[in-house]
């Protein structure tokens, strides 16, 4: 039986779609999504998402501070290389990830903020504006957290 995850996909068009999947697999165009509230399961198009994250709870925590950038000691056990990704709408997540080539249309990482309500997230490579890795990554996301301080 598949496991079943707690997921939000990010759609291009800023829509946020929340429920629970067991069919999503990375090199597949499309998966469901079911809503927690019964309603039928939704389709939904890889190319038409931005990223999907995979959550500890569909609630989410809106007194939570996400740490921006790379935070020492945020991650217990960080594996691969530091990633930033600066998404075409301004949205920048930072962290980890040992599957990243710009070839593949999707890859999987591990954010930075290991106290935030991400597990892991599987970024389509197009909706990204810049991905950047290892200490190129630490630099954009230096540039992109001055721009928003600014």
């Amino acid at each position: 039986m598949a496991e079943i995850n707690k997921v939000v996909a990010h759609l291009l068009d800023g829509r946020r779609i929340k429920g629970t999947t067991q069919d999503f697999f990375p090199n597949r165009a499309t998966f469901h999504i079911q809503p927690t509230d019964g309603k039928p399961a939704t389709e939904v198009l890889v190319s038409e998402m931005k990223a999907l994250f995979f959550v500890r709870d569909l609630a989410g925590n809106r007194q939570y501070k996400a740490v921006r950038g790379f935070s020492r000691g945020t991650v217990p056990e960080a594996q691969g290389k530091k990633i930033a990704v600066h998404f075409k709408d301004g949205e920048l997540l930072c962290g980890y990830t040992l599957s990243y080539s710009p070839e593949r249309e999707t890859f999987f990482m591990l954010p930075a903020d290991g106290g935030s309500n991400n597990l892991r997230v599987c970024i389509v490579t197009g909706s990204a504006g810049e991905i950047r890795v290892g200490p190129a990554a630490e630099t954009l996301a230096g540039k992109v957290a001055g721009r928003k301080a600014a």
